[in-house]
């Protein structure tokens, strides 16, 4: 090979090399840039309940802060939270918001129906 094949050869491969890097970094630090996510797997939003007591379980992920209607909750290592929540007689209004450690901010709003017999 002439010297300016291996130039280009190696031109080529160290540029390959940077794009795998600033892509994986990328790839790694979408967690960082998405922000806070809050899933919430029960209740559903515009349910309705008989019984006074219920429990709010869900997930957040990316989060430094976790209330629930202004209160402070925690999460498991894993991230999963369980919370129990005497509701009021008819509609009640529940919300749960997050934040991560560069103050990006999300939060979720669920509307529960409690029917008195």
């Amino acid at each position: 090979m002439n010297r300016n094949a291996t130039s280009l050869l190696r031109i080529t491969l160290f540029s390959i090399l940077g794009m795998v890097i600033v892509g994986y970094s990328i790839f790694q630090a979408w967690k960082l840039i998405s922000g806070p996510i809050i899933d919430i797997y029960t209740p559903q939003n515009g349910a309705t309940y008989s019984q006074t007591l219920i429990e709010i379980e869900g997930r957040a992920r990316n989060i430094s802060y976790l209330n629930l209607n202004d209160r402070p909750i925690f999460t498991n290592k894993n991230g999963y939270f369980k919370e129990k929540l005497l509701l009021s007689p008819g509609y009640n209004i529940i919300k749960l918001d997050a934040k991560d450690k560069f103050k990006n901010y999300t939060k979720k709003r669920l509307e529960i129906i409690l029917k008195e017999f």
